[in-house]
């Protein structure tokens, strides 16, 4: 039976205003199995207004930030206890591994505890003014509606760390899903009442770029706009950002190198670098899918790493033994198939894998491509999927020229013994990431974000907490007299 989803607007389930629907298949089977509301302008429009009276008119401002910390630690609190459910629903829904899903979904539940805690330790500063009559302070208040866009991949925690710091800041959102795999956000969203949030402070709309996504970044409500996703897409945002003069960030994921130096410790590089590319079959923002590795270890590297993947099970993503499901678009794939043999076509050498598994149609094999240069396209182009392309280095100046040589600039990862190569690397390396000996490590401490092609802004962390906030600065007059005639200088 296939589920069919409603649309959380101003505290109501609805359905898109014209009854349009489009449809979510399950990329493990093939099948259809649910549908959601294709938004039109008019319904992201009362999403907007409806965040907008939240925003200033509604119960929301008034609360104190400790009492919007408790509505933040009561929803964490839910989301860990639905953690099952929700790891079901997003595996269903976009091909994830159930067994990340429902983790991620209980740890996702830290990042809004985080923010419960930070709701009431935004502060403004007292300033040394240089005129003895004057106090002067700031205050840091919310910026408004936060329109917050997500990709199909990593949905919940890609919302949280939105969600978290936008409401903690006192602001009020509306969020649109992935035309891809929305069922696990609006399932969340269901959570939302439950923990005390009033109507209106988050809406959450389905559809595609346009209307639904066009109109909500455009909108002369909307005060920011957070945006993770593809570049094509990000220049449409801008583009409509000029509209309303939105403050705007952008996480666009990248084309991470994953360097290994000659005295790295072989064996957890090799693991490093398997779950930096076949972890989440390589659908990862931060995904390590470029291999830089030291000339003289690199053959045995690629033997011990081309063992494991060979070996790796691939499958039904609900099954626990399963180690890497399917892809989540068939435009991806497809994708992921033409550079593929485009690589083979300019010199690269197939390692291991290079098709579509016997597992089924979504599935592509975890795949190594040695490559003769960097100037293959392919080492420079995210392709979102288990690919990994391999480059071969002889010096630290030449590892850290090939690993600054992308217009990507998200993650790195570092593995060496010497630390003080990891530190002069780790400062060079020009990406918003750096991981040393270690990847894809996240806690709600650390914020991140990219460079270059791969957006600005920070999410996560008080980093991001202060991005949701404008100060604003308040001068009082301690003087009993009165105002100097303003024609005479003083």
């Amino acid at each position: 039976m296939t589920t069919e989803y409603q649309m959380l607007i101003d505290g109501a389930w609805v359905d898109a205003s014209d009854g349009g629907r489009f449809e979510s298949f399950n990329p493990a089977t093939g099948e259809i199995w649910a549908t959601a509301p294709e938004a039109t302008a008019a319904d992201v429009i009362r999403a907007v207004e409806a965040a907008h009276r939240a925003c200033y008119d509604g119960p929301w401002s008034r609360m104190t930030p400790t009492q919007r910390g408790q509505c933040l630690r009561r929803l964490g609190d839910l989301l860990a206890e639905h953690s099952e459910s929700l790891g079901e629903i997003e595996t269903r829904d976009s091909g994830k591994m159930f067994k990340e899903t429902r983790w991620q979904a209980k740890y996702i539940a830290e990042f809004l505890q985080f923010y419960a805690g930070a709701a009431d330790k935004i502060t403004g500063e007292t300033l040394p003014i240089d005129k003895p009559d004057m106090f002067v302070f700031t205050h840091r208040e919310p910026l408004g509606v936060v329109a917050a866009i997500v990709p199909w991949n990593s949905q919940l925690f890609l919302t949280a760390v939105k969600l978290g710091p936008a409401l903690a800041a006192g602001n009020t959102l509306v969020l649109k899903t992935s035309e891809h795999a929305p069922a696990v956000i609006l399932e969340f969203g269901r959570l939302i009442a439950q923990a005390g949030i009033p109507d209106g402070v988050v809406n959450i709309v389905t559809g595609h770029g346009d209307p639904c996504g066009r109109v909500l970044t455009s909108h002369p409500l909307v005060a920011r706009i957070s945006f993770t996703g593809g570049p094509s897409a990000a220049r449409h945002v801008l583009t409509n950002s000029t509209q309303n003069f939105a403050q705007v960030s952008l996480e666009l994921g990248g084309k991470s190198p994953f360097v290994v130096f000659d005295d790295a410790d072989i064996e957890s590089a090799v693991n490093g670098a398997v779950a930096g590319i076949f972890g989440a079959s390589g659908q990862s923002c931060v995904a390590g899918s470029r291999l830089l590795v030291h000339a003289d270890i690199a053959d045995d590297f690629l033997t011990r790493l081309s063992a494991i993947a060979s070996r790796i099970r691939i499958g039904d993503p609900m099954d626990e033994a399963t180690q890497m499901g399917p892809l989540c678009t068939r435009a991806q794939l497809d994708h992921i198939e033409r550079e593929v043999a485009h690589a083979q076509t300019q010199g690269a050498r197939l390692i291991c894998g290079g098709k579509r598994s016997a597992a089924g149609e979504m599935f592509f094999e975890p795949t190594i491509l040695d490559c003769p240069s960097p100037d293959l396209r392919i080492v420079d182009t995210e392709l979102f999927g288990p690919v990994l392309s391999v480059l071969r280095f002889k010096t630290e100046a030449e590892a850290l020229t090939l690993a600054n040589g992308s217009e990507h600039g998200l993650a790195a990862g570092i593995f060496t013994r010497d630390n003080a190569r990891a530190l002069r690397m780790s400062r060079a390396v020009r990406a918003g990431i750096v991981w040393v000996n270690t990847y894809r490590a996240i806690s709600p401490i650390a914020e991140f974000g990219g460079t270059k092609s791969s957006g600005y802004g920070r999410e996560s962390g008080f980093q991001a907490l202060y991005d949701y906030t404008r100060p604003k600065t308040v001068w009082m007059n301690m003087s009993d007299d009165p105002m100097a005639n303003p024609f005479q200088m003083r």
